[in-house]
């Protein structure tokens, strides 16, 4: 169902899981996509960056402990996130469309994947997430970060859904809906945080 219009594009409302996303006729080619993720800079060393992903990478690491093996979905051209879990004693894989397209992580099994600001992207968001699921290990982790939808007037003036290659947005209510269809314990440690844990 309809769920909002701006003056660039027409957002829709899943009707089962919530999910708030933009028409096919809204995504944009992979080369424009990438264009736009080359101005990103997500330097591996930059303190302010890797606070940023700490607010992920902290409670991830109160339930997992090293020698667990990890995939960072999603890393960017600069993949500090595999860097901090690296040296926290785990060791890690990464997979990125655009920069680190080793297809050969979807042949493995993970004690935890991380997903930072990856999720909104996605096209298919509905096959990828399962595709990434079935790659966890039982009692392993789906570690998610992205900006949620907090209600139709709060969308109308949030500055997340003016990036383009944003395309699909998550709620609580999406995530609990995942939760259910997979049997995994889902918790919220932060505003843009959710961890989805395997039985």
């Amino acid at each position: 169902m309809g769920f909002y219009r701006d003056t660039k594009r027409h957002y829709w409302q899943c009707g089962q899981c919530d999910l708030v996303f933009v028409g096919q006729e809204f995504l944009l080619s992979a080369s424009k996509e990438k264009a736009e993720y080359d101005l990103h800079e997500n330097d591996i060393f930059d303190q302010g960056y890797r606070r940023f992903l700490n607010r992920l990478a902290q409670p991830l690491l109160e339930i997992i402990t090293p020698p667990a093996k990890g995939l960072d979905f999603g890393c960017g051209p600069g993949p500090a996130l595999q860097d901090m879990l690296q040296s926290a004693g785990f060791e890690m894989d990464i997979y990125d469309i655009f920069y680190a397209p080793h297809k050969a992580v979807f042949d493995r099994y993970y004690d935890f994947i991380t997903a930072t600001e990856v999720v909104e992207h996605l096209h298919n968001p509905h096959w990828e997430l399962d595709r990434l699921w079935s790659r966890v290990n039982p009692q392993g982790v789906l570690a998610i970060m992205t900006k949620r939808v907090q209600s139709q007037a709060a969308f109308a003036t949030w500055h997340y859904k003016n990036d383009l290659t944003h395309v699909c947005f998550f709620s609580e209510s999406t995530f609990r809906w995942l939760a259910e269809q997979w049997g995994a314990t889902l918790t919220f440690p932060a505003a843009d945080v959710v961890l989805l844990q395997k039985p």
